[in-house]
């Protein structure tokens, strides 16, 4: 160990004080010397000013300590209503989507939006555009018109053909046969109701 630490040991006699070689040492001016006041305010309006904000955050810190006891207050009167989390988020969001409407930002898109739109409408490739597609409407109805109408003709053929009422003309007489037939039934020989009223041969015992 060297000789300015054994005179600074706590063993040593000469503790407290300082070797020779330490008291050479400068001390830094600049260091010691306070910090020199804002470029071009004076001591007593740096003074002022220091004062001010000391005040601000004090009061920042205030408002803060108000406002975690304004939401712990806000918080208990939602859990005694049974508003639930979803109900806050869902308030937050609609209020927050209400800013946004009324922003400045939101209102000049939305104009700028509408311009947009009223120049395309007016423009001429969107005019002409419009009238193709209103063409094009209108052909495909005249055609769809145009197929039923065919449809219905060929129909109206069909069944004013001879095959059609000679076919109609056969299904009827079947049709009266049948109906013919099932009103005649209860006469016929082989009816079962026939022989309901005959007595049944007695048979003779062995």
């Amino acid at each position: 160990m060297d000789s300015a630490g054994q005179d600074i040991s706590l063993g040593s006699p000469n503790r407290g004080l300082l070797s020779d070689s330490m008291t050479d040492v400068p001390v830094d001016a600049a260091a010691a010397a306070p910090a020199p006041a804002v470029e071009g305010l004076t001591e007593a309006e740096e003074e002022e000013l220091r004062a001010e904000l000391a005040k601000v955050e004090e009061e920042i810190v205030t408002l803060r300590q108000v406002l975690a006891a304004k939401e712990r207050h806000c918080g208990e009167l939602k859990r005694k209503l049974g508003l639930s989390a979803l109900e806050g988020l869902k308030q937050n969001l609609s209020r927050s989507w209400h800013d946004v409407q009324v922003s400045n930002a939101y209102v000049k898109t939305s104009e700028k939006l509408g311009e947009w739109n009223e120049k395309m409408t007016q423009s001429d490739f969107y005019k002409k555009t419009q009238e193709t597609l209103s063409q094009a409407g209108q052909k495909t109805s005249a055609a769809l018109s145009t197929v039923g109408s065919a449809i219905s003709r060929k129909l109206g053929d069909v069944r004013n053909s001879a095959t059609f009422k000679s076919f109609e003309d056969r299904v009827g007489t079947i049709k009266s046969k049948v109906v013919g037939d099932r009103e005649n039934g209860s006469d016929s020989p082989c009816s079962p109701t026939g022989s309901g009223d005959r007595p049944l041969p007695e048979h003779t015992p062995f």
